[in-house]
Formats: C-alpha cells, sequence, structure tokens
C-alpha cells in the first residue's frame, strides 16, 4: 500500500541538524547571560565579595584591639597571605572570607593557615584602621603601584591579573569599614600613604 502524498502546504520538521544548532544557540546565550563571566553573574558576586571584606575588616578591628590599634604587618612579606594569616585562626576561623566568590582560587580549610596557600584580596600594609579615607583591603589587583583616576587596576579582558570579577572591576575596602566598586579604570584617586605597601596576593 503506497503512503499518503503529503499535502504541498505541510510546514516541514526540523531536521536534527538544525535541533543541535539551534540548541547549541540556546546554550551559548544563555551562557553570555548567566555564566561565570557575565555582567549578571559578577554583579552577584561582587556583592558576596564586599560581604566577605567586611567581614574580615572585623577581625582586623578585633586584632587592632588587642595591638593597641596596629594592624597586621610583616616587613619580610612579598604578598597579602603572609601579613593576613596572622588573623586566623585567633581572629576568625572562617577562611571563606579570604577567597573572592568571583573568582576560582581554591578553598582553605576552616581555622588553617594559608601562609603556603593562597587567597583573593591585596592588602595595604601599614595602612592605619583610623583613616576612614584609606584602604585597606582590596580585589587581587593587576600591580601593585599607585594609581590616578582613570589608570587600569583591574582586568580589562577577564585574563589574570586583577581578574577577580572577570572584566568587570573590583571593590575596595576603606578604613570605615565601606566597601566601593570601581570598574577596571580607577573611580577614584588611591594614592599610597608614606610607610604603606600594597601586597597582591599570589599570582
Amino acid at each position: 500500500m503506497k503512503p499518503a502524498p503529503r499535502h504541498p502546504n505541510a510546514p516541514a520538521g526540523f531536521s536534527l541538524v538544525e535541533l543541535l544548532i539551534t540548541l547549541a544557540l540556546v546554550l551559548i546565550l544563555t551562557t553570555m547571560m548567566f555564566g561565570f563571566g557575565s555582567a549578571r553573574h559578577q554583579r552577584n558576586q561582587k556583592q558576596l565579595c564586599a560581604d566577605n571584606l567586611q567581614k574580615i575588616y572585623l577581625a582586623l578591628q578585633i586584632y587592632a584591639n588587642d595591638f593597641n590599634g596596629n594592624l597586621p604587618q610583616n616587613t619580610n612579606a612579598q604578598t597579602s597571605e603572609a601579613v593576613l594569616d596572622a588573623l586566623v585562626p585567633r581572629y576568625t576561623v572562617d577562611t571563606s572570607i579570604f577567597i573572592c566568590p568571583g573568582g576560582r582560587d581554591s578553598s582553605i580549610p576552616p581555622g588553617e593557615s594559608f601562609r603556603n596557600g593562597k587567597i583573593s584580596y591585596a592588602y595595604y600594609m601599614g595602612c592605619p584602621l583610623t583613616n576612614s579615607q584609606e584602604v585597606l583591603l582590596s580585589d587581587r589587583q593587576v600591580d601593585t603601584r599607585p594609581k590616578r583616576p582613570g589608570e587600569i587596576v583591574f582586568s580589562t579582558n577577564g585574563k589574570p591579573p586583577g581578574n577577580n570579577h572577570h572584566k568587570y572591576g573590583g571593590n575596595f575596602l576603606f578604613g570605615d569599614g565601606s566597601v566601593q566598586s570601581s570598574p577596571p579604570e580607577l573611580a577614584f584617586p588611591l594614592a599610597i600613604m608614606p610607610g604603606v605597601v600594597l601586597l597582591n596576593p599570589k599570582p
């Protein structure tokens, strides 16, 4: 028995190739909108990062109370890990706060030293806690030079260095506990006071 002839106006179905191409396009668009490197995802991660920085600020305050207002210092330090490790475990056992949620640094077991490990934040060693206008901590920066407004402070292409938040800038923690965000091009003056050394975390 012969199959019924196809009506000339009947719509043709999707071929397998067309279906696969459509699915691939949907996946690409979804990744662009909601994936790790998307602006929306990193906007959310920046808020979580700001929460981390404020929790570290509390640990710094407790440390300063024990050391006559002084914050951690280590004159031989080359990276921020060697100095901020002084906060663990006495002033905080929550090591997750030293890992930026917007980046891909590995987690650190709670209460464990990270002197030989890797964190996500840069530290302005020597900055007093009493100066509300000075920066204490920031996301990992492209380098440790002083920067003027408009100069590059965070990655512009999502690649290291300075890419905690891909290509969408980063956060700064000030001496009053406030956090301010900046795009990759610095949005405000960021001079380094005499006696203050900016230490990036390990690359």
